[in-house]
């Protein structure tokens, strides 16, 4: 048994679109931020505060085209993954980032969605069966929907 444990789950918004790098070899990678939010009350003033923090996430080769093919800025999704800071240098100046490499992804809701409420690529919403959103980095199979 291991030690120790990274492990992230994140519920909240695309804060842009997804953006893709292809590579030699037909491997690829998507990047977009996520949003999370968390509101309280401040006790002194009554005043009720919402902070958000910023996410970025990175997803790869068939989960990242998923991605790109379904999702877009605003869209609701659950990520679970794991925390990776990697660093370059830059102009002498060595800079950081923070990333979460998401290994499973959900999608809780997308426009893309909403403009087709019988399911993705379904011309005819009334013959359309529910869609399993859930995808996993791995997946080795077709499409899952």
């Amino acid at each position: 048994m291991a030690n120790s444990l990274n492990k992230v789950m994140l519920i909240g918004h695309l804060g842009d679109e997804v953006k893709m790098h292809y590579f030699e070899g037909g491997n690829c990678i998507g990047r977009f931020p996520v949003a999370t939010n968390e509101t309280y009350t401040n006790k002194q003033t009554g005043e009720r505060i919402t902070t958000t923090e910023w996410h970025n996430v990175v997803v790869r080769n068939k989960l990242a085209e998923l991605c790109e093919k379904f999702l877009s800025k605003g869209d609701r999704v659950y990520v679970e993954g794991r925390i990776k800071t990697r660093q370059w240098e830059q102009e002498g100046v060595k800079r950081y980032t923070t990333e979460i490499q998401a290994q499973e992804m959900t999608f809780l809701n997308t426009k893309k969605e909403l403009n087709n409420p019988g399911g993705f690529d379904s011309p005819n919403p009334a013959a359309a069966e529910p869609v399993d959103q859930r995808v996993k980095e791995d997946e080795t199979d077709d499409l899952p929907f």
